[in-house]
């Protein structure tokens, strides 16, 4: 069985700084690919950033001098430093990663920026 435990969400006003983590428990052997997904309410879920095992990065283009995705390969913990926070980056935040024993998705984490 596979946990992702996600962290760090919460409620900031636009231009703050938020960090979300996520790590991986369980029967994963290799992970070669971490990101973040995000949801909006009536929006379809989209990908926000990813990792790969190397440490080579791709972001959504909405995100890109924003945002930074980073992992700890020895701790199975993938993170993202959300910088210069707008409103339109409200959403449920959901980590993603996939192993040689398959793909799995955290629970969520609220992500709400307001003034």
């Amino acid at each position: 069985q596979v946990q992702l435990v996600e962290s760090g969400g919460g409620l900031v006003q636009p231009g703050e700084s938020l960090r979300l983590s996520c790590a991986a428990s369980g029967s994963i052997f290799t992970i070669y690919l971490m990101g973040w997904y995000r949801q909006a309410p009536g929006k379809q879920r989209e990908l926000v950033a990813q990792i790969t095992s190397g440490g080579n990065t791709a972001y959504a283009d909405s995100v890109k001098g924003r945002f930074t995705i980073s992992r700890d390969n020895a701790k199975n913990t993938v993170y993202l430093q959300m910088n210069s926070l707008k409103p339109e980056d409200t959403a449920v935040y959901y980590c993603n990663i996939r192993s040689t024993t398959g793909i799995y998705w955290g629970q969520g984490t609220q992500v709400t920026v307001s003034s």
